[in-house]
């Protein structure tokens, strides 16, 4: 039986490519479930007699909200629903079925790297027939109708099994529940050399992942040491929990502090890295060296071509603005395009769309290709595999012929989480009103060349977004941006990124924090840092 629920619209958040996040109680208000995913199906037209795909990260209220959709897709006329057993889909995974399947689109439960549990965060996004996040015209439209929204339809259906892998009817509908893992894994072999990497763990190499607790647990359990054959216990807190191990599921050196301090150990293995909540970020780590996103980014591109997947070379690479210029640098040596863009995933998957970008990346630890339409964790942990495999070499040896051949980008991230929301936007309105008067000013002994707020111009599609981070730009290649990001769900997190270029390889080796002091105290008397937040020191330094 089919019902019409009459219901009042409450939304107070514009969702983004992110989806809508809130804390956990939010969510388990009545109706606000339901609100939200009728409103997202009342976007959308075409999808009568289609298929969804649907599934999450395991946070708590996961399994709840699966039962929730699976009855509005009954209701609202899906032909079929494809849930990964158990509820789990990672993002990445996600994206491959909705691609593979040529699925309408799916809905991924989940708020990425954010913690999980009866009082945290939970989160619901809509990924469109390409694979990824849906466009700004659909999260608008979802938006306006939160607003305003009178009524729900829903099903009068039994709980269904998602345990159980297989086909079950849900009134007119069928409910396919599949293994998570398999179309995911077939993906990866499809791209990497998994012989080399095979024979590479039988010769003796060490690697440790960390999945946190989270969603790429039971994807690592089945490629590292199943497929891989990598020695088992290489997969650490593997089985997703609902509130992650009671741990902050982002794979970053403050939550993911004992692998580094493993990985830099007397005894640390060959390789560590670590995904976070949804698996869509990474980590990685050699003995003794950490590897920061901007540069894996880079890494990953000028040695791609040794993946089976990439042999036929890269169309471009695109990264987003704050991440650093090191692949500018790669993309320069190649002859290939090289795309700054704004934060999100969405403007990659223009460029990865129109065939003019391979690589993607971001330096919040989000790395992928045009294999996916999303940032995929996995994928570059083996693609760092792939690469180690062939060459021989160790994460450090690679890292210094990196530097010596192209430079090195020191850079790094400082990140001020929960800052009040007032105070926040107090900086970024001060600073912006200082941006005209930068250029040609001396801070801390360097001379600002530019200074602007980003605004990017879509190749592909010819839209325009502005305000998407201010940078200031020093003589000689050194920036500062500054950022407030929306992942979180209270207060703001302002984000400062640091970076000066050094070509000479003579000096590669001083620490990245000492590297840019100078660079990190202009920034605070560029913006006010201090004064504005009443912060001292950041909260993550990465």
């Amino acid at each position: 039986m089919m019902r019409t629920v009459a219901t009042t619209p409450f939304q107070d958040q514009k969702p983004g490519t992110s989806g809508l996040r809130k804390k956990v109680p939010v969510f388990q208000q009545k109706n606000y479930v339901e609100n939200f995913v009728q409103s997202i199906f009342d976007s959308l037209e075409g999808f009568q007699g289609k298929t969804l795909v649907l599934g999450g990260d395991g946070r708590f209220y996961n399994r709840d909200v699966v039962q929730i959709v699976i009855r509005m897709a009954a209701a609202n006329g899906f032909g079929k629903v494809m849930v990964g057993q158990g509820g789990i889909l990672s993002t990445p995974a996600a994206s491959n079925v909705i691609r593979k399947y040529q699925a309408f689109g799916g809905i991924i439960l989940s708020a990425s790297h954010n913690p999980g549990g009866p009082h945290e965060d939970f989160g619901i996004k809509y990924n469109a027939e390409n694979g990824g996040p849906a466009p700004e015209k659909i999260t608008d439209r979802i938006f306006e109708l939160t607003k305003k929204i009178a009524q729900y339809r829903i099903a009068d259906l039994d709980p269904v099994d998602i345990d159980k892998v297989g086909a079950v009817k849900a009134g007119d509908m069928t409910v396919e529940v599949i293994d998570p893992v398999s179309d995911y894994a077939v993906l990866m072999e499809s791209l990497f050399d998994f012989d080399a990497i095979r024979a590479m763990f039988k010769g003796g190499f060490r690697m440790r992942f960390d999945a946190m607790h989270a969603v790429t647990g039971p994807y690592a359990k089945e490629i590292f040491e199943h497929r891989l054959g990598a020695p088992k216990g290489t997969a650490r807190n593997f089985v997703p929990l609902p509130d992650f191990g009671g741990h902050h599921p982002d794979p970053n050196l403050v939550h993911a502090k004992h692998l580094y301090d493993e990985m830099m150990g007397p005894d640390a293995p060959d390789f560590g890295a670590a995904s976070d909540g949804d698996g869509d970020r990474n980590l990685i780590i050699g003995r003794g060296i950490f590897i920061t996103p901007s540069d894996s980014v880079a890494m990953l591109a000028a040695n791609a071509r040794l993946a089976p997947g990439y042999r036929k070379g890269l169309k471009g690479i695109a990264r987003s603005m704050p991440t650093s210029g090191a692949a500018d640098r790669v993309a320069e040596k190649l002859g290939i395009g090289i795309y700054e863009t704004p934060t999100g995933w969405k403007f990659f998957g223009n460029l990865l769309d129109a065939g003019m970008a391979t690589i993607c990346g971001e330096e919040s630890a989000g790395t992928g290709s045009d294999h996916v339409r999303e940032k995929d964790g996995l994928w570059a942990v083996l693609l760092w595999l792939n690469i180690l495999a062939v060459r021989g070499e160790s994460v450090m040896d690679i890292a210094h012929k990196h530097w010596a051949t192209y430079g090195r980008n020191y850079y790094s991230r400082h990140d001020y989480e929960e800052v009040e929301t007032d105070r926040a936007n107090a900086l970024v309105a001060d600073l912006r009103g200082k941006l005209a008067a930068l250029p040609g000013t001396s801070v801390r002994g360097m001379k600002v060349a530019a200074a602007d707020d980003f605004a990017y111009h879509d190749p592909v599609d010819g839209s325009v977004s502005r305000n998407q981070g201010i940078r200031v730009l020093f003589e000689g290649g050194s920036r500062v941006v500054f950022r407030l990001s929306g992942t979180g769900t209270s207060g703001a997190t302002l984000r400062v990124y640091i970076e000066r270029y050094e070509p000479d390889k003579t000096r590669h080796g001083v620490d990245t924090q000492v590297a840019l002091a100078d660079l990190i105290e202009a920034a605070d008397e560029i913006a006010g840092i201090r004064s504005h937040t009443g912060r001292n020191t950041p909260s993550v330094i990465t």
